[in-house]
Formats: C-alpha cells, sequence, structure tokens
C-alpha cells in the first residue's frame, strides 16, 4: 500500500464552465494515467462519462480518478459547478484534505465561486487557486486577480506570474524560484527560459508582496524580512509551504486547461504544497455508548473508520457506495457500521478512475474507495472496526428549493416510476418524494428547476420510465367565521326497515385551531351509542368543505339536539345525519377559504434588497424584519404559497444566481375576496 506520507486528497471547485473538468483531465494525462487527453465539448473527458454529463456539457455528479506523481498518489473529486448540483461540491468539501478551485481569466468570479469558496473556506481547506482559460479571447489576469481578493474569502497571494494572454499565452514565471517557463506543445511540460526584461518589475513587485504575505504567518520570518526586507528562497519556500497547508495562504496559479498549459507546474505545487492525510488534524466523532467525543489519528496503525459521503444508484450493478477512510486500513470482508448498528459483509474494494472499477486489496488513510451491493450502508454512515465504534457527524444535504407535482406520461408506469424515484433518492439525498394528502399529488423537490429536468432524464435511461412534471396545487382549506344551529334530519323508509336519525348541531369558529366536537345531549334523546357515528359523519364531511371542496378546519360542533325511532335508527342513519347537519351548518356559518402562508428567510447582495422587497410586495408579500451578515442581507418575510411556487428561478434572475431562500409553512391565512372566484372556478375545473 502507497506511503500515506505520499498520499494527497484532492478536490476540483469552481463555478460552472470554469474548466474544472479540464483541468482534471489535464493532470491525469500528464501524469501519465490516461494517453489521451479527454475533452468536455467532444464528449471524450473521463470524468463527465454520465449520459446527461455529455449531452449538456457539464458535470452533473462528483466524479473520481487518481494518479501518481513523482513517488505520489493523488486521488481527485471533480466537483459540479452548477447551483442545482450544490450538494455534490459541499459533501467533497467535508471529505477532501484540501483543494484546487479555478477562476475562469475571462468570466471571473461568479455567484456560484462565491457560494462553493464559502464551503471550502468553513472546512478549512488547505487550497491552491488556479487561474484558468489564459488562453482564451479576453483573458484578463488582474482583473481576475481583482475580483478574488475582492469577492472571495481565502488569503489569496500571487505565486505565478502568466507570460502573454490570449493567443499570446506561453508561459509563467515562478515567483518563489524566479524562472521563467514555456509550455511545450500540449505535453503538459514546461521549458526553463529567462524572465522576459518586460516584466522585471512586475516580478519584483508580486515576489515582494509573496514574501510580506508569507513572513506574515511566521513570527521569525516577519522578524527576518522587517529587518532584511528578503527571505531567501529556500525561507521563501517553507513558509508558503507551511502557510498552505495551515490555509493561511491561498497561493494563485496560472494555466489553461483545454491546451494543457501549466500543468506540470501544478502537479509539483500539490505534492510539494498540499498536505498528505498524515498532517490532516485528528477527526472527531462521537462514542456511540457514551455519546462523548472522541478522536481518529489519520494514522494507517490506528482503528479503521469511513464515512460513506456518496452512493450510485445503478439498475444492474446494484447500490455502489463511495468512502473516504480517514484512520486504519480496510480489508478483508465485512466491517461494522456504526450509524446503523451492524456487521456488513463485502465482496471487493474498488478503486474508481472514472467510469471504471478496480479491484484493491486494502485502503487507507485519504483514500477514497467504493464497494458494490451493500444491504444497509447508506449516505451518511459511518464505518469503522466493531472493536472501536465511531460515528461521525452525517452530512447534511442542501436544502431543496422547488417542488412539482409527479406523474406518468403512461398511467401503468406509476408505481415503476415511484420505485425509480426512490432509488434515486439513495444516490441524491438533496431529493424529497412526499404524499400530500390535502391535494391528492406526490411532490417531488429538489434544488433547482434543471436538478429535477436531470432527474429525470435518468430515470428513463437507467430505469425506462418517463417522468412527468406539473406545477403543484396550493393546499388551500375552508373555515367558517360565523355560527350556526341547523337540524339534519335523515328519514328514508323502504320496504323493510326505513332509515331514521335526528341530530341538531350548533357550528362555531374555533381560534384555537383543529376541530373540536362537544356532546351536549342530555335525556338520552340521541341514546349513547349513536353519538360517535354522528362525530363521525361530521369528520367525513370536513375532508371536502363547501365553497370549493378543500378541506375545513378550525371549527367547533356541538350535538345539542335530536330524536332517534326505537326500530328505523341505526349508526348509518345517525352517520349520515350528522354529514347532512354538518354541510348545512357549513353554508350558513360564513363559509371562507385559507390560504397557507409561507415563513421565508432570504439571503442576497446587499445592491439586491430594494428589488426583492418590491417583488415581495408584488406577491402580496410582508417584510418581517432585516438582518446583515458579512456581504448579505437577511430578509424575513412571510409569503402567501400561491406567489412563490416558482419563486428560485426567478430569485436566481433577480440577484444574478447570487440569492438563496428557505420556506416553511407558518399559517394559514383567510384569502382575499377578489382571489376567491377565481380559486373556485379553478377547483370546479379540476374536479
Amino acid at each position: 500500500m502507497q506511503d500515506v506520507k505520499q498520499i494527497r486528497n484532492v478536490a476540483l471547485f469552481g463555478h460552472g464552465k470554469s474548466g474544472k473538468t479540464s483541468l482534471a483531465e489535464a493532470l491525469i494525462f500528464t501524469a501519465g494515467k490516461t494517453t489521451r487527453l479527454g475533452k468536455v465539448d467532444d464528449g471524450s473527458s473521463v470524468f463527465d462519462y454520465e449520459p446527461e454529463e455529455i449531452s449538456k456539457k457539464a458535470t452533473i455528479s462528483s466524479a473520481f480518478h487518481n494518479y501518481d506523481w513523482k513517488k505520489h498518489t493523488v486521488f481527485l473529486i471533480d466537483t459540479p459547478g452548477d447551483d442545482n448540483f450544490l450538494n455534490e461540491a459541499v459533501y467533497a468539501s467535508r471529505i477532501a484534505d484540501c483543494a484546487i478551485f479555478t477562476v475562469g481569466a475571462v468570466a471571473g468570479v461568479k455567484s456560484q465561486t462565491e457560494k462553493i469558496a464559502t464551503f471550502v473556506h468553513e472546512q478549512k481547506l488547505p487550497t491552491i487557486i488556479f487561474i484558468n482559460r489564459m488562453d482564451r479571447e479576453r483573458a484578463n489576469f488582474d482583473n481576475t486577480i481583482t475580483g478574488i481578493n475582492n469577492e472571495l474569502p481565502f488569503k489569496a497571494a500571487v505565486i505565478q506570474l502568466p507570460i502573454g494572454a490570449e493567443a499570446n499565452f506561453k508561459g509563467l514565471v515562478d515567483l518563489v524560484r524566479q524562472k521563467a517557463f514555456i509550455f511545450d506543445g500540449n505535453t503538459g511540460k514546461v521549458k526553463e527560459t529567462a524572465i522576459p526584461a518586460e516584466m522585471a518589475d512586475d516580478v519584483a513587485m508580486y515576489r515582494e508582496n509573496l514574501m510580506e504575505m508569507v513572513a506574515e504567518t511566521d513570527d521569525e520570518l516577519i522578524e527576518k524580512f522587517l529587518e532584511e526586507g528578503e527571505l531567501s528562497e529556500e525561507e521563501l519556500k517553507n513558509g508558503l509551504q507551511n502557510a498552505v497547508k495551515r490555509a493561511a495562504i491561498c497561493p494563485i496559479c496560472v494555466g489553461a486547461a483545454t491546451a494543457n498549459f501549466g500543468t506540470e507546474p501544478l502537479l509539483d505545487m500539490i505534492n510539494d504544497l498540499l498536505p498528505s492525510p498524515l498532517e490532516h488534524p485528528a477527526v472527531m466523532g462521537t462514542d456511540p455508548k457514551t455519546k462523548d467525543l472522541i478522536e481518529r489519528k489519520t494514522d494507517p496503525s490506528a482503528p479503521f473508520s469511513a464515512l460513506v459521503f456518496k452512493t450510485m444508484a445503478d439498475p444492474y450493478a446494484g447500490r455502489l457506495s463511495i468512502l473516504r477512510v480517514f484512520s486504519g486500513t480496510l480489508q478483508g470482508d465485512s466491517f461494522y457500521n456504526s450509524s446503523k448498528e451492524t456487521t456488513e459483509k463485502f465482496g471487493q474494494l474498488l478503486s474508481l478512475e472514472g467510469k471504471n472499477q478496480n479491484p484493491i486489496d486494502s485502503a487507507g488513510p485519504g483514500m477514497i474507495v467504493a464497494i458494490a451491493k451493500l444491504k444497509e450502508t447508506t449516505t451518511g454512515d459511518t464505518l469503522c472496526a466493531a472493536n472501536a465504534p465511531i460515528i461521525f457527524e452525517r452530512l447534511v444535504p442542501v436544502e431543496p428549493s422547488i417542488s412539482y407535482a409527479v406523474t406518468t406520461k403512461v398511467q401503468k408506469d406509476e408505481e415503476k416510476l415511484f420505485a425509480s424515484i426512490n432509488k434515486m433518492l439513495e444516490e441524491d439525498p438533496t431529493l424529497r418524494l412526499v404524499r400530500t394528502q390535502q391535494t391528492n399529488e406526490t411532490l417531488v423537490s429538489g434544488v433547482g428547476q434543471v436538478h429535477l429536468e436531470v432527474l429525470g432524464e435518468k430515470i428513463k435511461r437507467k430505469f425506462g420510465v418517463e417522468m412527468a412534471l406539473k406545477t403543484p396545487k396550493v393546499p388551500y382549506m375552508e373555515t367558517i367565521k360565523g355560527k350556526a344551529r341547523v337540524q339534519g334530519k335523515h328519514k328514508k323508509q323502504t320496504g323493510g326497515h326505513g332509515q331514521f336519525a335526528d341530530s341538531w348541531i350548533e357550528m362555531s369558529p374555533l381560534p384555537n385551531g383543529g376541530f373540536e366536537f362537544e356532546d351536549k345531549i342530555v335525556g338520552g334523546v340521541i341514546p349513547k351509542q349513536y353519538i360517535p357515528a354522528v362525530e363521525k359523519g361530521i369528520i367525513e364531511s370536513m375532508v371536502k368543505g363547501v365553497i370549493a371542496g378543500y378541506p375545513m378546519t378550525d371549527i367547533k360542533v356541538a350535538l345539542v339536539d335530536g330524536s332517534f325511532h326505537a326500530v328505523d335508527s341505526s349508526e348509518m342513519a345517525f352517520k349520515i345525519s350528522g354529514a347532512l347537519a354538518f354541510r348545512k351548518a357549513a353554508q350558513e356559518a360564513k363559509p371562507v377559504l385559507l390560504e397557507p402562508i409561507m415563513e421565508m428567510t432570504i439571503r442576497c447582495p446587499k445592491d439586491c434588497v430594494g428589488d426583492i422587497i418590491g417583488d415581495l410586495n408584488g406577491r402580496r408579500g410582508k417584510v418581517m424584519g432585516m438582518d446583515s451578515e458579512i456581504k448579505n442581507e437577511v430578509i424575513s418575510a412571510q409569503v402567501p404559497m400561491s406567489e412563490i411556487l416558482r419563486y428560485a428561478p426567478d430569485l436566481t434572475s433577480i440577484t444574478g444566481g447570487r440569492g438563496s431562500f428557505k420556506s416553511t409553512l407558518s399559517h394559514y391565512e383567510e384569502v382575499p375576496a377578489n382571489m376567491t372566484e377565481k380559486i373556485i372556478a379553478q377547483a370546479q375545473q379540476e374536479d
């Protein structure tokens, strides 16, 4: 097994179209892992291999590979940059030891860049920023650096300067070694050359800035720098290495992934600057019995522990569980799942290389491996040695923000569709599937529109069933504002025994909500055995109200009088009597429609606040308060559900993708009179 000191575990992050996957392809090609430089645009990428990724030319699901470079083994995680699949990046930030962050030299820092950078920064991951696409038209190094410094939470330090830009981008200057390198075709290799004379001033300025930033991270170095104004190459190199490993400095390098420019220097930086698993802090977990915090050192001789951070569903191969080993060594044919309190048997350990899986004998700290067909294990589970149990904090998925009613295009496929969606829930923890009794619909929820569209494409490809989405119905309710006293008399004569039941009820609003039934019968005018039947008839009638057929709530009913017949009365007759009385009383007691009001928390840039508040006002919303964060404003509001069924894409449009929101049901309020007729007409049309 590889020496753990020479293992690196690196996740690639960045906004969509910043070239993460192209960079990953260039790294494994230059390292000799592949014989062809895979391209996203022509569908030859070994990372983006799913049909949906090939057609969209974008990463949808995290992909895994590894390579060897100068006696080091590096495990790569290529994550999506699209907001719809943000959860993949969030989970990767939890299990990676370090990160490479791509920023496009043309597009610069985008909204997705800021979101993902926040997760990476919160995890204190040692990070290298790779300014990509320096060979593209309108590539601008200075503007990109400004964006990085202004918008991202990293303390970024330039360690490479580009030689040329756009079509003239041909090399880079290493500020630590004070050497220039020219790219050798598309091999990924570089050739040393003299630093261009016209760059001398820039090199001197950026190198002094670099020395100052590195010196500030170390007491001895800052003392020397203040005294002498200079650090030696060795001091600068060692100081930079220590600062990067502590996530105190984020070095910035340059390149062009699709042309395979700048790859060899980056491979060296990964080896030299980023930490091994042994340098990673001990991982904290909980003792399953005592609930005390315990730690696991990232040591191959420590007790085995790992976290399952991804599950892939395959209709033929079954479930594939992907895990990161934190401590100890996994080998043999079983392990203990402390989250499920069970021992799991397995056949083979698998190394992931794109869509291919290669058997391996064992896995140590820092390694990412897969196991097929585990019976009990799911995403978020902790695996460990049975004699040293530990439970790691569960991964918390990104909350879904959009919901649709889901059906099949072919009625007979309904059972197959929901079985397929449930399998996809194992693979994607951001999905939700719930049945709503009020509207009699099944809702599927996801992070965004594209997220759910991709779900449909995957289900069709994997399971051969088509999914149809439509805007969900609003779960309106009905109640009353007045009081009524009515009689519900059921009398029917047939050839034999007839049916007779007579119930008088009083109906009134119930301020505390729900439903309350009160028995006020005295003198036995209705026998006690029939009273529960009256209540049952009322409860069943509440399911469909008298205005638009929505369930009724917030009502108190008292059974106050009545009569019966010794022969013709029965439980069924009194149930019908109760139902008749309820519907008559509901019509007389000033019935009204109620609509669900959502409690919303909206995070947005400060410059978008006015537009968002104006939009909320147009949706009949009420702003309840505002709070400030470092870069964002947090708006609290109450808005009718009917007005925000498609709020996610609208918020994205208003904020340029920089806003996010959460919503939960707050309460119900009376529907404005001018909207009631429209809702009634719609309900009648649906019936």
